[in-house]
This record gives C-alpha cells, sequence and structure tokens, in this order.
C-alpha cells in the first residue's frame, strides 16, 4: 500500500470560525474526546525547558536525575488524562514516539533531519519514556520506519472515522500536522502556548487550508525538518498562490496564466517553480504525513490506570509521587 495515498477526511467544515487562541471549540461534559500526544516532541521539551529549569512545577534547582525529561513526560501525560476525566468521565490517549530519529524520509532526502545533534543524554531516554508511559497504561506508538507524526495523523484519521468521537486533540506544535486538521473535530493543541487551532484557525494562521499545507510546505521548505524549499519562495508568496491554486500541480507555469493579483515577484516566482517543480514536489513528499499506519482503533487508547509495574518504575526513577497521582485518577 502506497504510503502517501491521500485520504480524504469527513466532510466536516467549521462553523464557529477561526480558532487559534486559548479555548477549544468543543468541550461539553460527557464527550467523547481523542488525545494525542506527540510523545518526542514532549520529550524535547521537557529536556531543554521545565525538567531543566529553575523555578519549575516541583519548585527544584534544575534536576541532575539523568531521567529527568521522561519523568517530565509522564508528568505531562497524567495532566492530559486528569484534564480530559475532568471534561468527559474518561480519557483516550494515545502517545507517539520517534524510536529511531531516522525514517523512510532520509532516504528521499540527503539533509533530512538525522538527530546527530540529539543530546545522547536525551536519546537513552526515548526508550525509558515508551517503558514508563506503556506501565502508567497509556498507548504507545514508537516508530521506526515512520515518525511520530505518521503515528499521530494515522491515528487522528481512525478516530475521525469513529462516530463515537466527537473531538481529536493533536497535541503538538507541528506544523506538518496542521494537515490533519478538518473543522473543529481535529484540531492542533500547542501545550507551551496554550493554544487550540482548528481548520479556520490553519487558515488564519498559514493563508491555506489544511489539504495544502504540504504544498506549502513544499514550496517555503522546514528547517527543522532540514529541506530547504524553492529559493525565493517565501510563506506569503506561497500562502497568495495556493489560495487561488490549492495544489502545485494546479499552478501553471506561464506567469501569464496566474491569477494573482498583486503578488511581487511573480515571474520569478513562476520561472522557479518551473524549473524545479520536481523538486517542490519531493518536498511535498516528504512534508505529507503518512496516515495508514497501523495503531489500532479507539476502543484500544482508553486509559484504565496504571499497570502493577509503575509503581516500582517511577520509584526507580525517583518519582514516586506520579505514582499516587495515577492511582488517585483511576479510582475516581
Amino acid at each position: 500500500m502506497d504510503p502517501f495515498r491521500r485520504v480524504s477526511p469527513p466532510a466536516l467544515h467549521s462553523s464557529a470560525g477561526p480558532t487559534c487562541g486559548k479555548r477549544p471549540p468543543i468541550g461539553d461534559d460527557g464527550e467523547v474526546k481523542v488525545h494525542l500526544v506527540d510523545g518526542t516532541y514532549e520529550l524535547f521539551r521537557q529536556h531543554f525547558g521545565a525538567a531543566r529549569r529553575p523555578g519549575s512545577s516541583t519548585g527544584r534547582e534544575p534536576s541532575s536525575n539523568p531521567f529527568a525529561a521522561t519523568i517530565g513526560v509522564v508528568a505531562s501525560t497524567i495532566a492530559v488524562i486528569a484534564d480530559a476525566i475532568a471534561a468527559s468521565g474518561a480519557a483516550w490517549v494515545g502517545v507517539a514516539t520517534d524510536h529511531e530519529i531516522r525514517s523512510f524520509r532520509n532516504e528521499l532526502w540527503a539533509g533530512y533531519k538525522t538527530g546527530d545533534e540529539t543530546p545522547p543524554e536525551l536519546l537513552t531516554q526515548i526508550p525509558m519514556m515508551k517503558e514508563t508511559l506503556g506501565a502508567l497504561g497509556v498507548t504507545v506508538w514508537p516508530m521506526i520506519e515512520w515518525e511520530a507524526d505518521d503515528a499521530m495523523a494515522s491515528a487522528a484519521h481512525v478516530a475521525s472515522q469513529d462516530p463515537a468521537v466527537t473531538q481529536v486533540i493533536l497535541i503538538t506544535p507541528d506544523k506538518d500536522l496542521a494537515q490533519c486538521v478538518t473543522g473543529d473535530r481535529v484540531v492542533l493543541y500547542d501545550r507551551r502556548k496554550g493554544e487550540f487551532t482548528n481548520h479556520d484557525g490553519v487558515i488564519e494562521k498559514f493563508g491555506v487550508s489544511p489539504s495544502s499545507i504540504p504544498d506549502y510546505l513544499g514550496l517555503v521548505g522546514d528547517s527543522s525538518d532540514g529541506f530547504p524549499g524553492l529559493a525565493g519562495w517565501g510563506a506569503k508568496s506561497a500562502a497568495a498562490v495556493l489560495a487561488r491554486y490549492e495544489h502545485l500541480e494546479a499552478i501553471p507555469d506561464d506567469v501569464n496564466e496566474w491569477d494573482v493579483p498583486g503578488l511581487r515577484g511573480a515571474a520569478r516566482l513562476a520561472e522557479t517553480l518551473s524549473g524545479q517543480r520536481e523538486l517542490a514536489e519531493l518536498f511535498r513528499r516528504i512534508a505529507t504525513v503518512v496516515s495508514t499506519v497501523k495503531v489500532g482503533q479507539v476502543a484500544d487508547w482508553k486509559w484504565q490506570g496504571p499497570t502493577a509495574d509503575f509503581r516500582e518504575i517511577m520509584t526507580d526513577l525517583g518519582a514516586p509521587e506520579l505514582v499516587d497521582r495515577a492511582e488517585r485518577l483511576s479510582a475516581d
């Protein structure tokens, strides 16, 4: 099966207007809301942020614990579970991780991210994070051939097809996953900013609809993932052209056929695209998340409480207080 097969989302449209702010577009009690966490990003966030910063939530000096970031991920995941239970009475949670930093995309583009600059002390925590989250009782998708983004996209697709699910929340700041947003049903949540983004919010932020995000990245590139896009194409020009044509293949080679009034440097942009169209399509392919990774069904992701191993693992890591917190949630 072609991993880049485009899967059409349900025919849903936002009726609430753009959401790119502090409040989720849906939040009534009793709803089945699926939370999908970018575990790799969360591990990096904990390592470079809260887990190592004085005055953190623990009120301690930067931790000397070599697994401080893992502990931070577990604590933040318990917080996700707690919020979900408070809102809906139950939690459906999945965490995607890059078990290997390299993926099939490294075969497509030599400059794609390799993880070579990742601190060794962080790399060693990736398998520990998987083990501890599993002991917490959370569904974990450790990716080797694919990436965490692909697991999240696949889980979002599965959940969006389930009529019992009212909302899917992708907990990540990664703009790649904006392509998965569907109306108010599948939304992004940036925990650091406390910001939700729905369909109209994607348009407000990027100038293009979610379906055009891979094309947008194919033109402007993504420095965090290591591919540059096309020379001269920036966020404004890509948004203006794709707002009119939606996908790369619909953009004419001849600038005289363009219908994008007021675009500066249009002739140069058209020349670059016509001469490097295959490169732009390659970058789009790299930016397109895979939605066919096997992730199970929504029912598999319901949190049932920590396993019997959780207390021993967290005690060994030096954070037994998290066990009590998790067990209180499972008892509610």
